[in-house]
């Protein structure tokens, strides 16, 4: 599984966080005309509110005004989703409608069909983007965008047209954002800085858990599943007594889909549940190489000599995945709660005893507690805009609004007497809005479209004030996390440029693991895992891994000086 995906699993790490055939032509309409990517008003007016008079007689956008406020003539920006599974459009829903009618901003977003990096890696070749993307933070389309100077940096954008960015976006992200070169071309979602640890630090959860189907669970006996022993004695009586589910196979244990460069359900979900440290002493640690982690892949090993494993974890993506959890096949799952919540509510409303918890899962030997991947600086995504966006102005304009209270308030609880109203001195949802939200959230998102269902700028911190009670079987899941999730913003954006000579070498690397991973399991011995796993180790060393190790290292340290500084 590729870094990028790691991360959006690691980052969306809140109690509330939910869940685009390309085309470049995208329409601005009405009132506004494009040359060469930068455009002119011709709105008849400009509001004087948001503007002064220079010397030379040109308009000054006011620091103390939202940009977008002085012109709401409709525009249509194309958006680039880097997420092949979001399948929502915009409109047809309460909030789209209310956002577009207050900012004149409509939407076409744009979806991959099949895989998300061949689909952007084409369009920076043809070196033309839609107007807006976003994508995981960490992915290496980010550096390939920014230093093919495909994208546009914010901070100019904002200094020209909307200086009110620097109003609304948190000083700490943009800090951490910032590129050698001064300029800063994206922004996060779901990003918590140091300081937001130490205002919501107690209500932060991971999205990292390991899920057993309650009632499977509880008939064989609620054993303990954190020692090898217990895990594979847990699948073998739920493979037993629950041969079949609705007549068709069970599926003893779940997890993410194998990519090209591995599993993150294997490797750093793993290794957080063994407590595994990403660093000793200041030098970064390798925890692949850990003798727990190592012994519990063989546990998988043996899982799947004693057939355990199903074929189907290893053809199946996310899709295949969710029709199946929505049939209550899986026995136990080491996968991300947010993925499944439609699904697990769904089993929840046919029958609570189906639905899936929360446990304990693989531990180390010492029985540490895990150290979960909370929410952190770098967030889950990055939100940046084309160098042939059709409008600058409008767009950092739209993206300020989107960044800012107003605007996540409006993405959140949608528009008031619609969708929310002050009850009891806070705002929130409407009770028959709030009630289809805890049991219908794809019909949610259909009729109502707030509570982040447009999640590309949402900030995971702001909506607390906002969100409503937890309920089962989510909050069982988030409560769970709860103490058990920490930052780990220092081990971010670690790996080398892909175009130098680390970052080729460790690209091979990451592909000839992902290779291997799915052969792991599938040894018939261990000394047949033992075989594969030497082998690879000789290559990789042979394949530069030491100067792949030094560049983390200078980058952790560099990573770590910026988190103190933004502390100060």
């Amino acid at each position: 599984m590729s870094k990028s995906r790691r991360l959006m699993t690691s980052m969306i790490a809140l109690t509330v966080v939910f869940t685009m055939a390309l085309s470049l032509a995208g329409c601005s309409g009405g009132k506004s005309e494009t040359n060469g990517g930068n455009t002119a008003a011709t709105s008849g007016s400009t509001d004087a509110k948001n503007t002064s008079s220079t010397g030379g007689g040109e308009a000054k956008p006011n620091p103390d005004e939202p940009g977008w406020k002085s012109d709401n003539a409709p525009i249509t920006f194309d958006w680039y989703m880097n997420f092949s599974w979001f399948n929502k459009k915009w409109g047809g829903d309460a909030t789209a409608e209310y956002v577009t009618k207050k900012t004149g901003v409509s939407i076409n977003f744009i979806v991959p069909a099949g895989n998300e990096n061949e689909k952007l890696n084409t369009m920076i070749a043809s070196g033309k983007l839609p107007d807006f993307i976003t994508l995981g933070w960490s992915e290496e389309a980010v550096k390939k965008m920014i230093e093919g100077k495909l994208v546009l940096p914010l901070n100019e954008l904002a200094d020209q047209y909307d200086p009110y960015f620097f109003k609304v976006a948190d000083p700490a992200k943009l800090g951490w954002y910032t590129q050698p070169d001064g300029n800063i071309y994206g922004y996060p979602n779901a990003s918590s800085s140091p300081e937001d640890y130490k205002k919501y630090g107690s209500n932060f959860t991971s999205n990292q858990t390991f899920e057993v189907r309650k009632d499977m669970y509880e008939a064989i006996g609620s054993p303990d599943m954190s020692t090898p022993e217990g895990f594979l004695n847990a699948l073998k009586l739920a493979k037993e007594k629950f041969p079949e589910v609705n007549g068709q196979p069970l599926i003893p244990l779940g997890l993410h889909e194998f990519s090209e460069t591995g599993n993150y359900s294997l490797e750093g979900y793993l290794q957080n549940f063994l407590a595994i440290p990403q660093q000793k002493d200041g030098k970064l640690y390798d925890r692949r190489l850990d003798p727990e982690y190592i012994s519990w892949l063989k546990t998988f090993r043996k899982a799947n000599e004693m057939g355990l494993l199903s074929k189907d974890i290893f053809i199946d993506k996310r899709p295949q995945m969710e029709e199946k959890i929505a049939q209550g096949r899986y026995f136990a799952m080491l996968y991300q709660r947010s993925d499944f919540d439609a699904q697990n509510m769904s089993l929840y409303q046919k029958d609570p005893n189906s639905a899936y918890i929360a446990i304990n899962g693989p531990a180390n030997s010492k029985k540490d507690a895990p150290t979960l991947s909370g929410p952190g600086i770098s967030g889950w995504t990055l939100t940046l805009i084309s160098k042939d966006v059709k409008d600058k102005k409008r767009a950092i304009e739209f993206l300020t609004y989107l960044i800012s209270e107003e605007g996540n308030k409006d993405l959140f609880l949608g528009e008031k007497g619609v969708t929310y109203d002050n009850i009891d001195g806070k705002d929130q949802f409407l009770p028959d809005v709030v009630k289809l939200l805890n049991t219908d959230r794809t019909a949610f998102d259909q009729k109502y479209g707030a509570s982040y269902t447009y999640w590309m700028l949402m900030d995971t911190n702001m909506n607390l004030q906002w969100a409503p009670p937890g309920v089962d079987p989510q909050k069982q899941m988030a409560d769970w996390t709860k103490g058990k999730s920490i930052s780990m913003s220092e081990f971010d954006n670690l790996d080398p440029p892909s175009t130098s000579e680390e970052g080729i070498a460790g690209s091979k690397n990451a592909r000839n693991w992902g290779k291997l991973l799915p052969k792991l399991l599938l040894a018939k011995s261990d000394a047949e895992f033992d075989e594969m796993w030497n082998n690879y180790i000789k290559d990789r060393n042979k394949n530069k891994q030491d100067k792949i190790d030094a560049y983390r290292q200078k980058a952790y340290e560099e990573n770590v000086k910026k988190l103190e500084a933004l502390n100060k």
